[in-house]
């Protein structure tokens, strides 16, 4: 919903600096950006409302850098309450974080606020309010980083595809149903027929003792978002609006997916085309190639499509739980457009996603983590195997392949058996992207960390509150960091839900088995009963924001802080062991 007006606003501002850059030989020069918070009048379900918007768009404007570039963003606050923007995934002077009460005092009613910092990377981010519930009422906006040389991926095309979610509702009043009926938005409750049903597959005996676990737990098979009754939005439009990139047969085409919503997970395809995918979080990865992936929340990735064919294309992203979708078109020419699949069955959760009845797998997590007392060499072992059994989690819990779309061109498997007849009669399965798959461009040289810290993703849904350790931000010290030091991080999530965590100002680098060429990435997304690794080092000083990106688990808890306190003057002896934060 960006008007001309407000792309004429932000390129009269940008404008200067890509002529500096162009002029000076390749130098990227300061350049000055204005932005103003204020409420607009949207319709995206046929009812009008009331939006919150940067530059009267929602999304907000596109924002370009260039890495190396001295950046001024003015950011003037029209609504009637404080406000604020985070550069989400941006490495930048803790002042200059955006996180009221925290890294700075946010931004008043009629007051204008002022960033300055240096682009200190390249590729594909996203920024937001991070006050309040303002994020769901529609400030977020993309960013794009341009290299300060040639990425290592050429490219005809380039298109920011911002996956998003919008309800009618004020976000205040959707926290106040959860916290009154958690269950709230669960229109999929399980049936007196679900029951029977269950009893004709497994026996009185099975269905009983599932049942009363899940009674235990107070939640349900169906429990696989909070909030549902959304509309889906690509880059502000809904499926019927179909936004729509323009190609040439043959063109290489690079897609910037940016999950900007509050509460859902998308699992996306297109039809008749495979994805190479070449960047996570921001970050170069070597090249993999997939039929579809699952986006957690403020997840970013970017791929290359190239379609061969003159014909339109759908971009397809399911709600991970199948609420609903959003649809853009990639075509030819303008107005064209592709056949939308049906969804894929709704998922229900099962014990083995909870942790529970894991069978061997489960025992042999529990050996593993028994194993990690002892020593520190031996423990150093034992957490890559932890990592690499994490990822393969992880791997369990990502969703079943599209199977609606028929075999795609080329995408018969070289492993295939050399039988003729085998051979027609296997076409390869779709390809799911996997954590597991993740591998950095280039090697990052660490050191090992000293310490481990646990962190345990909780929550009571009944009362609908998330926790941390047990223990809500307001109730809970913050996590301390020496300088520089390495430390390695246990996300061990015993709640229903998926968690995407996001630590602000440093890079998590992901423990999936990749040795030196682990991915950094700025938010991991944890699964039911999943325990997952990433090393990091403390090289920020300062108060950093450290949360689920499920807009009302930080809400009600799911927070922390962490302080990276400056370096000593004297070099202090390592730490050993670790614990709960």
């Amino acid at each position: 919903m960006m008007t001309s007006a407000s792309r004429r606003w932000l390129i009269c501002f940008t404008l200067p600096a890509l002529l500096a850059f162009l002029l000076g030989g390749g130098s990227a020069a300061a350049a000055t950006y204005y932005l103003t918070i204020d409420e607009l009048a949207v319709n995206f379900t046929g009812k009008p409302r009331q939006a919150m918007a940067i530059n009267g768009s929602v999304p907000a404007p596109l924002l370009r850098f260039r890495e190396g570039e001295e950046v001024t963003i003015h950011v003037t606050n029209k609504l009637a309450v404080d406000s604020s923007v985070h550069w989400h995934g941006f490495i930048l002077p803790n002042a200059m974080d955006g996180v009221p009460g925290m890294t700075f005092p946010g931004i008043k009613p009629g007051e204008t606020f002022t960033y300055r910092f240096t682009i200190a990377q390249n590729g594909t981010y996203w920024y937001h309010s991070h006050s309040g519930l303002q994020e769901q009422a529609g400030i977020y906006g993309p960013i794009i980083i341009d290299p300060a040389t040639p990425g290592p991926v050429a490219h005809d095309r380039d298109y920011v595809v911002m996956l998003s979610d919008w309800t009618d509702e004020k976000p205040e009043q959707v926290l106040a149903n959860l916290k009154k009926q958690s269950d709230y938005y669960n229109y999929n409750q399980r049936t007196v027929g679900d029951f029977f049903r269950d009893v004709g597959e497994k026996g009185w005996r099975a269905t009983l003792r599932d049942r009363r676990m899940w009674g235990e737990m107070r939640m349900t098979p169906t429990d696989i978002a909070d909030v549902t009754g959304y509309s889906f939005l690509i880059n502000g439009k809904t499926a019927e609006e179909n936004w729509t990139a323009l190609f040439k047969a043959g063109e290489r085409v690079r897609l910037r997916f940016i999950n900007g919503s509050a509460m859902s997970y998308f699992d996306v395809e297109i039809p008749g085309l495979r994805m190479q995918v070449i960047a996570a979080d921001g970050q170069n990865v070597q090249p993999v190639t997939v039929d579809s992936f699952r986006i957690a929340v403020a997840e970013t990735y970017d791929v290359i499509v190239t379609p061969e064919r003159d014909i339109p294309f759908t971009i397809f992203a399911q709600a991970m739980d199948r609420s609903g979708y959003a649809r853009a078109t990639l075509a030819p020419r303008p107005g064209q457009a592709a056949a939308i699949p049906e969804m894929d069955p709704r998922k229900l959760l099962t014990m083995a996603d909870m942790g529970h009845d894991m069978g061997d797998m489960g025992q042999e997590m529990g050996d593993m983590d028994a194993m990690s007392h002892e020593t520190d060499e031996r423990a150093h072992m034992n957490h890559d195997d932890m990592g690499k059994m994490g990822a393969a989690m992880h791997d369990m819990a990502q969703p079943a392949p599209h199977h609606g779309h028929g075999r795609h061109d080329g995408d018969v498997a070289s492993a295939m058996h050399a039988h003729p007849e085998t051979a027609r009669a296997e076409p390869a399965a779709p390809r799911v992207l996997r954590y597991g798959d993740l591998q950095s461009l280039d090697a990052h040289a660490d050191r090992r960390p000293t310490r481990e810290i646990a962190l345990r993703l909780t929550g009571n849904m009944e009362r609908y509150f998330w926790s941390i350790n047990d223990k809500k931000y307001s109730e809970a010290e913050p996590i301390r960091l020496r300088y520089n030091e390495r430390v390695r991080i246990k996300f061990i999530n015993q709640t229903m839900m998926t968690h995407p965590m996001h630590l602000h100002g440093h890079w998590m680098e992901l423990d999936n088995g990749a040795g030196s060429f682990k991915p950094r990435k700025h938010v991991i997304s944890i699964a039911p009963g999943e325990t997952v690794y990433f090393d990091l080092t403390a090289d920020a000083v300062g108060d950093w924001a450290f949360h689920c990106h499920l807009l009302y688990h930080m809400a009600t808890g799911m927070f922390r802080k962490l302080i990276v306190e400056p370096a000593p003057e004297a070099t202090l002896a390592p730490q050993t062991g670790g614990g709960d934060a």
